[in-house]
């Protein structure tokens, strides 16, 4: 399928957030992340309850809140990708260290049904410091804390390389451990 696709379609965008920026406080900020996706003409379809999680990474972060987002959009998939980090950057989000802190964290989850720059059944990130955007993310059938959440918004949602739905995926994904729901706090 052609990646460069701009036609509309349902795209997950699963949102982030462990550290209080010029936004507010992490569900402040994700709150306020979703007006700014309507502002810029991103129509949020629907939204996931908001989820206390543990972070990865880094020990003695403070817990992560997470959501989910189903939302609709014509934009190609790496002109939605720089949205999201202008987005970030609004929010007060800064370089740093893989799995720090953050104000503010957007992932492009799904977008409409596409894979790109794929290869296999990759389940790390690559190194460079510049990355390729890769859909579907490329680790999340290994994140408690996006599966959550989807099972929200597209508990049918199926994903576009391994083919198990959502309900599939959270059934195999440790619930314990970094990463792992904490509480549903809305």
């Amino acid at each position: 399928m052609n990646a460069q696709s701009t036609g509309h379609g349902k795209v997950l965008v699963g949102l982030g957030a462990n550290s209080p920026g010029p936004w507010g406080r992490p569900a402040m900020t994700l709150t306020l992340a979703l007006r700014e996706l309507e502002r810029r003409g991103i129509t949020v379809e629907a939204v996931s309850n908001l989820y206390e999680t543990a972070a990865m990474g880094a020990a003695r972060q403070p817990p992560y809140v997470n959501q989910v987002a189903l939302v609709d959009t014509s934009l190609p998939a790496p002109a939605l990708l720089r949205l999201l980090k202008q987005i970030e950057a609004r929010a007060g989000r800064r370089g740093g260290r893989p799995w720090g802190a953050r104000t503010l964290d957007l992932d492009i989850i799904d977008y409409k049904g596409m894979t790109m720059n794929w290869s296999g059944s990759r389940k790390t990130m690559p190194l460079a410091r510049v990355r390729p955007l890769v859909l579907p993310h490329p680790q999340l059938e290994q994140r408690p804390f996006v599966l959550r959440p989807l099972l929200d918004v597209a508990p049918d949602w199926r994903h576009p390389v391994s083919k198990l739905s959502a309900r599939e995926l959270w059934r195999l994904v440790p619930k314990h451990g970094q990463g792992s729901v904490l509480k549903r706090l809305s």
